[in-house]
């Protein structure tokens, strides 16, 4: 007699049958927790607006690479230097620099710290990005050291233009799930101290010219 189990046509062992039913199963999540849990729920609650999602798209492409802002601040300068404004040139060539300057240092801080990117299956990704590095956001930086800096350059009160700019471009970023909120936070916190570098030398320039 042959050791061999046999199987009758139709029939199926235990386990063909347990992996049978788990692959009818739909796959269970865990629940949203932190940063994740924020991003799902701002995405919910923009859900349906395409015009929302159009401005922050619109957004993002604008500050890539603080390339907007630095069109911005050259334009201010070209202005100045037709109404020979030397100090309006200089503040408005400040505020490229100070723009871009806070660029580069939120690329040099993202390759240090290497977070990635929101990478839930729920979250839903609005935008391509440059790289797949989150901390700082660069548009958050570059956005907040540009508004603070353009804001001066044009003689406006200190908070009027960040008040403006700066939020809706952290938000945008959260709506696009491109970013985490400590992202665009930090992002925001490093934007502002580059612009108040940025000013303290102006400020240091203009002392040692009026010697």
């Amino acid at each position: 007699m042959s050791s061999e189990s046999t199987e009758t046509p139709g029939s199926a062992t235990p386990g063909s049958a347990a992996s049978s039913a788990s692959a009818d199963q739909p796959v269970v999540l865990p629940p949203a927790r932190g940063e994740v849990a924020v991003l799902l729920g701002i995405q919910r609650v923009v859900a349906g607006r395409p015009a929302v999602s159009s401005a922050a798209r619109g957004l993002s492409h604008f500050g890539e690479h603080s390339l907007g802002w630095l069109a911005v601040a050259g334009a201010g300068a070209a202005l100045a230097h037709r109404r020979g404004d030397d100090t309006g040139v200089r503040r408005w060539a400040e505020a490229g620099v100070g723009a871009f300057g806070a660029h580069a240092a939120s690329v040099i801080i993202k390759r240090v710290v290497r977070r990635k990117r929101p990478h839930d299956d729920r979250i839903r990704v609005g935008v391509s990005t440059p790289s797949k590095l989150s901390f700082p956001s660069s548009h958050a930086t570059s956005t907040t050291a540009a508004a603070i800096l353009i804001g001066r350059a044009a003689g406006l009160p200190p908070a009027a233009l960040p008040a403006a700019l700066v939020p809706p471009m952290l938000l945008s970023r959260l709506v696009l799930g491109v970013h985490y909120p400590t992202d665009v936070l930090a992002g925001a916190a490093i934007g502002a101290a580059s612009a108040a570098a940025v000013v303290a030398g102006d400020r240091l320039i203009a002392t040692h010219d009026r010697r």
